[in-house]
């Protein structure tokens, strides 16, 4: 737990104010020793010596990456069949899924990793040993399961807020004198806020000198303090912009949560911190006290810094501070604002998956609407049923239901099915993460269609209830895909490709909350759930061409890697 408060904005403010003097770490106690004999006796891999570092007793390690004959020995035995009897290179997952259990194999037992040093005579500082503690892989799975929980709990209190408008919009109008169509702007804002935050925020995360906790601290600060104004405003437009403003401030965890999730993990158990990964004041002090940097490439830039410090040696640099030195930013604008876009019209199968996740994310918006939209809930539970205000919003629990229907039933099918398959013979074409969104498809447009015309006073309750609970199930499961595929596809643009799916869906589901209530109070539940059920119908017919057909796209696509 020290290091894990050590790591934190508050641990971090803690050796600034004290000048290192608490919260030290390892290579700063003068007691140390260095993992080799003597890093004079070290030398890299083309046999050039290397530098010596501090005094004779002390080595610096760097380069994680093992001696070949250490790596050639502890391939997983599946893929190494597979490369073989294929006769061809492993594709790009395969090659990190191949990585990772060599990883795994080698943090059994300590093993120091050898220096490296590049042609110009820097030396390249990376772990001490396969199972240095500072290594998120290496960390303990209380500690890993304890960052996860923060992250959840993080983007719980995001989504919260965007929810809790919901409520209170009868107040809005009564408070401003604005109708429901204005009301609902306050969601709207919200949503779009969030959509457009990861824009900035997630190519932000990257570099290497900012990392992911900073980022996180800053913005949550600035979203708790603006629930204060956003509660006691009393003015329309000022409620509309701090609502915006708290939407986007909140958005960084929509946008690099799942990065700080395989900051972790190893790729194979990607898939369950994504399924667990859906009052904000006690959460933002949690993080502040104890939720550390997740970044490799941060980590190992601050020790770079601290061994020059301690060491008075300049050469000695990690790898990400090399890769810092030609960044500048228009390339960070480019990769974040133009590429994205450009993947999305040169490549057809993108296009779909960002239009389908749109469609999905505004139609449970849209879908919700039809619950609170003034007079129009009176047309199902409380006229239909008999239900009072309070009973009205208990069929919102069949959301929770679905979810722990979909969830374990999702992680399952990982774990008994793909995992095996995966370290057999490796990941196998990106469309296979697709095929638990090919079953559940269906489900999205059954739901709609079931809570559209099977509500009425001779049915039970129970009935439509299901329904929603179907479109949450579907929704759920179809979203979870398609966040695997997009990476498999095209993985060296993964971060910039979902800060382009958050801002469409985000943009589409803004306009939805604005549109879907007059459209609800025009057409009618019935027919305004079966207009949504339709579009869903038609999508899941492109999501199973998009199945069968998407190999042969893949191969004349110029973004794919294999």
């Amino acid at each position: 737990m020290r290091d894990t408060i050590r790591d934190s904005a508050f641990g971090q403010l803690a050796r600034i104010v004290t000048r290192g003097r608490y919260f030290n770490y390892v290579e700063e106690n003068p007691r140390f020793q260095f993992p080799c004999e003597s890093f004079t006796s070290s030398s890299s891999e083309d046999g050039t010596p290397a530098e010596a570092v501090g005094d004779a007793s002390a080595s610096i390690i760097v380069n994680s990456t093992a001696p070949k004959e250490e790596r050639n020995g502890s391939v997983v035995a599946g893929l190494e069949k597979a490369e073989t009897t294929n006769g061809t290179d492993l594709n790009y997952h395969d090659r990190i899924l191949s990585r990772d259990m060599q990883l795994a194999l080698q943090r059994s037992t300590s093993q120091s990793i050898k220096p490296e040093k590049t042609a110009d005579g820097k030396i390249l500082v990376d772990w001490y040993t396969t199972d240095d503690p500072e290594n998120p892989y290496n960390w303990s799975s209380a500690k890993k399961l304890y960052i996860s929980f923060q992250i959840c709990m993080y983007s719980f209190a995001v989504y919260f807020g965007s929810s809790v408008y919901s409520p209170a919009s009868g107040g809005v109008m009564e408070e401003f004198g604005v109708g429901n169509v204005a009301a609902s702007l306050g969601l709207a804002m919200y949503v779009l806020a969030y959509g457009i935050g990861p824009m900035l925020f997630s190519p932000l995360s990257e570099i290497p000198a900012l990392g992911r906790t900073p980022i996180y601290i800053f913005t949550f600060i600035l979203f708790v303090v603006l629930t204060i104004p956003t509660a006691l405003v009393h003015n329309f437009a000022g409620l509309l912009v701090l609502r915006f403003l708290c939407g986007f401030f909140g958005s960084p965890c929509l946008a690099t949560g799942a990065a700080a999730f395989q900051d972790m993990y190893p790729m194979i158990k990607i898939p369950y911190s994504l399924a667990l990964w859906a009052g904000s004041g006690p959460i933002c002090a949690m993080m502040i006290l104890s939720l550390p940097e997740t970044s490799a490439n941060n980590i190992l830039l601050r020790r770079a810094r601290r061994l020059r410090k301690i060491t008075g040696k300049n050469n000695l640099l990690s790898q990400s501070e090399i890769d810092q030195a030609g960044m500048n930013p228009s390339d960070v604008a480019y990769k974040a604002l133009i590429k994205p876009w450009q993947i999305n019209a040169l490549d057809p199968a993108v296009a779909f998956t960002t239009l389908y996740t749109a469609l999905i994310y505004g139609n449970f918006y849209s879908f919700f609407e039809s619950f609170i939209w003034k007079g129009i809930i009176t047309l199902v539970f409380p006229v239909m049923y008999g239900f009072n205000l309070g009973e009205s919003s208990l069929p919102f629990l069949s959301v929770v239901v679905a979810l722990f229907i979909c969830m374990p039933s999702y992680c399952g099918y990982y774990y008994y099915v793909v995992e095996p398959q995966v370290k057999k013979s490796g990941f196998g074409a990106p469309e296979q993460r697709l095929i638990p969104g090919l079953i559940t498809t269906f489900f999205v447009p059954a739901g709609l269609f079931v809570f559209a015309w099977i509500a009425n006073e001779k049915i039970h309750w129970i009935a439509p209830t299901i329904g929603v609970g179907l479109v949450m199930i579907g929704c759920y499961t179809i979203m979870q895909s398609i966040f695997m595929y997009l990476p498999f596809t095209y993985p060296q643009y993964a971060a910039s490709l979902f800060a382009a799916n958050d801002f469409a869906r985000s943009a589409f589901a803004a306009g939805c909350i604005v549109f879907s209530g007059p459209m609800f109070k025009s057409l009618g539940v019935a027919k305004g759930c079966s207009l949504l059920a339709g579009l869903s119908c038609g999508c899941t017919i492109l999501f199973y061409l998009l199945y069968f057909y998407r190999a042969n796209l893949r191969k004349r696509s110029r973004f794919a890697v294999t």
